[in-house]
Order: structure tokens, then C-alpha cells, then sequence
């Protein structure tokens, strides 16, 4: 018995050393790691459960709703301050096509891309004015643009004056003999109001007095302005007509600070046009500016064209070519299609790929140097290799906005548009609604349209109305109809009358946009594939009326739980909330955002 005793005594002891052995160092050892929690919660992010879009670093109230923030899932998926996610379904629906930049390349051809616009040659302007003071009794020129040629009659003056002076002459006649000094002093009087020496001729052999007298056009040219009307009483002086001659002339180009070195007084350079694209003309550089605007950081170049058939119309757009030294170092240079950039006015944006196998996109503000075809050099802002939007910059854009993101319409990001601060740029009134003011210059500044074009745009924005309203109704087959007449309204919209380079850029992109999300609803009569492509109308539909105005009071407003809890906004002329994306099942779900006036 104390020999099994001892046995046993001697096998646990054995055993609590062998376990002691396998285990006790483990256990040290993960007594002894020190806790990671310290380093989890540093980089942990706190999100709403209603606004999914909220993320900061801290615990605390959510800014939109008041609601407590709640951790968020691992990182925020690991995305930077001004990163956005989107999801693969939201890049095919938006057809967000990417491409690599590289270095400018010597197959785009050793030359510089100049763009700009046709002006009359002012050298080559007059300016017929009325020698004397009177009512203009007739006007020979009908209208703007008419042709005219030297010594051709343009207008018939009573000149009370005149008149006078030839009374004076008359008498003067009849004492020339004993008085010529005087004699002399009236003719010149007259010389000096025009008046040739045949006609003071005619008035003394006449012994008549002439009420209307004639001025003649001193040059050929084209009316460029009318400038007094028939009736009007004018001054010694003051113009009647503005004459052009337009057998020669002017293309302005802008140019920028790195291109300046490639231009020089007397060059020759290759000028094209939409008007004649298969046509190549030769002008002249004539004029450096030699002052920079400081604001464009850009100087004015003139070239000289021969006009002599009468082909360039003053207004018309022009692209010139220059031969660059071959010694320009092109290697420093990023090139990029022109569709990849967004203008705010004051800056130059592109969203970049950040993630090659993710679909993580981050905004960049670029330096734009040339353009060269279809391609703008960038002088700032990005490097060889990186990945940038090409198509569907608006759509991605836009997401940007939804998550609070640094994007077009907020060049500061961290916030997102509610009711009290938006990222649209609105800000609260005192009766609580939101103004279209802001704390940054850049958010208030729209691209200025003409009326037309804000009445066509505002066809569209009608048509998108009735569409809202359909979804409201739950009803699919207005809905499709009335996509059809979005389509149709968007047909209508003429691009040319966007004279401003950059406002015709933007509204291809949004136009093209619109058109696809339109065109989608109308061919689905399922509401909620429906609602799916109307979540991408609206954001491009609030983007155009930002950008170019109608001219009318209307209501952003947003709904925080559709599009599975993302959030999605929508446009209204009613500050009453009826949401179009669920209709309803609930209908006052939302809040009004902003108010554009």
C-alpha cells in the first residue's frame, strides 16, 4: 500500500511538472503579451445605424439624427479620410470606365494645343461719328452685319448749326470782296464740319440754304454695331455706326506659363475650326500679351488671319497648332482625357483609383496645362501610373457627396448635407430652411447660362417631376412614360448654346447621364428597379440645376434609409415630404436639405 501511495504521489507530481512544462509558458507567455484593445480602439471609427455615411473618430451623438454613434466595422473598411467605396452594382449601372495616365507621349505629335476664340481685327475698326449736332433725318444702315464700302451714304443730319454757318456764308459771299478774311473764316468753319469745297460751292452759286446734310463712310467694312437710330438727336461727335473690316482677322488663345517659352511675335502657326475640320489655315502670331492674369495664370496670344473669303466669323471657336522645340521635355508631363476632369471654376478635379483590385476612388485637385486633342497635360497633382475616371466622374462624384467626402460641390469634406450644414453649399435661414449661401466661395459659384438654355433644362426638370411624382404614387407605368419624355426633353436641349467651353463640357457628361438613367426607367416596368435608377437621376438632375440654374425655387430633400439604409436624395417644389422611393409604405420618411432659389 505506501509503495502504490508512492507510486501515485511520484505520477502526479510527474504529471503536474510535465503539464507545468507544455502549458506554464503559454500561459506566461500570454499573461505576459501586452493587450492590444489600447491599439484597436485608437484606430476604431464610430458610425450611425441611420446614416451609415456618418463616420468619426470618436464616440458621441450623430450630427443628422442625435442618434448614438456605434462602432463601426473593422477600419470603415479600411478607406482613407477621403476615400469612397462603391459597390460593383453602382459602377455598372454608372458605366464608370477607368484608364491609366502616363507620361505625354511623343505619338500625340511635338506639338502644342492652343484653344480660343475668333474676334474682329480692331485695328481694322472705325468708329463713323456725326461731324456736327442734329436729328438724324434718315439711316441708310438696316441692321447689324450689312455690308457698307467707302463713300457710301450712311445717314442724313438737320444740323441747326449747319444751317447757321451757311447763312454766315452766304453773306460773307456778298462781302468777300471787301471783307476776304471772313469769307475765308466761314469756308473753314464749314471744312472743319466735313462739308467738301465742291459743296460749299454748291451752297454759294445755289444761294440756298441746305437743311439735311450727308456723311459718307470713310471705310469698307461690315456694321459691326449700330449705335444712334433714326430720330435720335446726337452730338458733335458721338458715334453713329461701327464698321469692321473683316478681310483680316483676329484668333485670341489663351497659353499658359509653361508655354510661353514655345511662342514668339511672327511665328506661324496652324489654325482649325469646327466650322471647316478638315481645313488647315496659316496665321500669324502678332501679339504676346506681356502681362499674365494672375487669376488664370495665363496670357493672351493674338494671331492674325487672312479673312479675304470671309470664312471665320467672329465668335467661332478655333484650335491652333504649334511646332514645339524639339528640345521641350515631354517626360515630365501626365496626360489624361479631357472627360476625366470636372471644373468647379477655380479648380481642376479628377478622381483617382486608389485600390487597383478595389473599387476605392479618391478626389484630386490637378493643375491643367495644355490640351492636346482630346487630352489635357497635367502640370500638378498626379504621377505616372495612377488610374483615373474617364467616364462616369459625375456618378462617382456624387457618391463622394452622399458619404461626406471631399467632391466637387464641398472642397472641404467632413460634413454631410443636412439641414443645418450641407455639402451642397446651403446653408440655414432664420426661418430654418436653407439658403444658397455659403461659407465657401467656390460652393456659391454657378456657371452662367444663358435663358434659353435654363428654359430648356427646366423642360427636363419638369419631366423629372412627373416621374417623381409617379414613384410617389407607386405607380410603374407613369413612371415609364414619363422617363420617355425625360429622354425626349433631353433631345432638345441645344449644346450650342453654351458658348463657354467648360459649361459645354459638364452638361455632355450629365446630359449623357441623364439620358441612361432615364432610358433605364422607362424600359422597366418593375417600381423597384425603378426607384434604383432613380437614385442616380436625381443626383446628376440636382448636379445640372446647381451648375446652370432654372430659374425657380426647388427643395433638395433625403430620405436616410433608402437604398438599404445608404441614404438617397431626390428634388421637389414642395417643402412637403412625399418620397418617391418608397411611396406608400411610407411616405414622410425624410427631411428637406436644401433649398436652391
Amino acid at each position: 500500500m505506501k509503495k502504490n501511495i508512492i507510486y501515485v504521489g511520484v505520477a502526479l507530481i510527474i504529471g503536474l511538472l510535465g503539464g507545468f512544462l507544455l502549458f506554464g509558458g503559454d500561459v506566461a507567455t500570454n499573461n505576459d503579451n501586452h493587450d492590444h484593445s489600447e491599439a484597436v480602439a485608437k484606430n476604431q471609427m464610430w458610425t450611425c445605424s441611420m446614416h451609415p455615411q456618418i463616420m468619426q473618430p470618436e464616440p458621441g451623438d450623430c450630427p443628422i439624427c442625435g442618434m448614438d454613434l456605434i462602432p463601426a466595422e473593422s477600419g470603415a473598411e479600411g478607406l482613407a479620410l477621403n476615400e469612397i467605396k462603391m459597390t460593383d452594382n453602382a459602377m455598372a449601372l454608372a458605366n464608370i470606365q477607368t484608364v491609366l495616365v502616363g507620361n505625354a507621349s511623343e505619338a500625340e505629335g511635338n506639338f502644342l494645343l492652343l484653344s480660343g476664340k475668333v474676334m474682329p481685327n480692331e485695328e481694322a475698326n472705325a468708329v463713323q461719328a456725326s461731324y456736327f449736332e442734329g436729328r438724324i433725318e434718315k439711316l441708310n444702315v438696316s441692321f447689324t452685319g450689312e455690308k457698307v464700302r467707302k463713300g457710301q451714304l450712311l445717314a442724313t443730319i438737320y444740323a441747326p448749326a449747319l444751317v447757321a454757318a451757311q447763312q454766315e456764308l452766304l453773306t460773307a459771299a456778298s462781302m468777300k470782296t471787301s471783307q476776304p478774311a471772313l469769307y475765308k473764316a466761314v469756308r473753314n468753319k464749314l471744312k472743319l464740319w466735313k462739308v467738301s469745297d465742291t459743296q460749299i460751292d454748291q451752297i454759294e452759286s445755289s444761294g440756298k440754304v441746305r437743311e439735311n446734310f450727308p456723311i459718307y463712310a470713310t471705310v469698307s467694312g461690315t456694321v459691326s454695331e449700330k449705335m444712334a437710330e433714326e430720330g435720335d438727336y446726337v452730338k458733335q461727335g458721338q458715334p453713329i455706326v461701327k464698321v469692321s473690316d473683316l478681310g483680316t482677322v483676329w484668333a485670341m488663345f489663351d497659353a499658359y506659363e509653361n508655354q510661353i517659352s514655345q511662342l514668339k511675335e511672327g511665328q506661324k502657326i496652324t489654325v482649325t475650326t469646327n466650322a471647316y475640320p478638315n481645313k488647315e489655315f496659316e496665321a500669324t502670331v502678332s501679339f504676346i500679351d506681356p502681362s499674365l492674369n494672375t487669376q488664370s495664370r495665363t496670357v493672351s496670344v493674338r494671331a492674325t488671319l487672312n479673312n479675304k473669303d470671309g470664312l471665320f466669323k467672329p465668335g467661332m471657336f478655333v484650335t491652333s497648332k504649334v511646332q514645339m522645340s524639339k528640345n521641350i521635355d515631354n517626360k515630365s508631363l501626365i496626360s489624361v482625357p479631357a472627360s476625366a476632369v470636372l471644373w468647379t471654376g477655380s479648380r481642376s478635379l479628377v478622381y483617382v483609383k486608389t485600390n487597383p483590385n478595389e473599387p476605392i476612388f479618391e478626389m484630386r485637385e490637378v493643375t491643367l496645362g495644355s490640351k492636346n486633342g482630346d487630352n489635357y497635360t497635367i502640370v500638378d497633382g498626379l504621377s505616372n501610373g495612377e488610374e483615373v475616371v474617364t467616364n462616369g466622374t459625375f456618378t462617382v462624384d456624387a457618391a463622394a457627396q452622399l458619404q461626406g467626402k471631399k467632391s466637387m460641390m464641398n472642397a472641404e469634406g467632413g460634413k454631410t448635407m443636412t439641414g443645418h450644414e450641407g455639402h451642397l453649399g446651403m446653408q440655414p435661414d432664420a426661418s430654418g430652411d436653407t439658403a444658397g449661401t455659403t461659407d465657401h466661395s467656390e460652393m456659391k459659384e454657378r456657371i452662367v447660362v444663358s435663358n434659353k438654355f435654363q428654359n430648356q433644362l427646366k423642360q427636363v426638370f419638369e419631366d423629372y417631376i412627373l416621374l417623381k411624382d409617379a414613384l410617389v404614387n407607386d405607380d410603374p407605368t407613369s413612371a415609364q412614360q414619363a422617363g420617355k419624355q425625360i429622354d425626349q426633353s433631353l433631345k432638345k436641349v441645344d449644346m450650342k448654346l453654351l458658348t463657354d467651353e467648360k459649361a459645354h463640357n459638364h452638361w455632355m457628361t450629365i446630359q449623357k447621364e441623364l439620358k441612361t438613367s432615364a432610358n433605364a426607367i422607362k424600359n422597366s416596368s418593375d417600381i423597384a428597379t425603378q426607384r434604383g435608377h432613380f437614385k442616380h437621376l436625381s443626383a446628376h438632375m440636382i448636379s445640372s440645376v446647381q451648375l446652370f440654374g432654372i430659374n425657380q425655387k426647388v427643395y433638395i430633400e433625403f430620405c436616410p434609409m433608402a437604398d438599404g439604409d445608404k441614404g438617397a436624395y431626390w428634388l421637389s417644389l414642395e417643402k412637403e415630404i412625399r418620397n418617391p422611393y418608397y411611396g406608400e409604405a411610407m411616405l414622410k420618411c425624410g427631411e428637406v436639405e436644401a433649398v436652391l432659389e
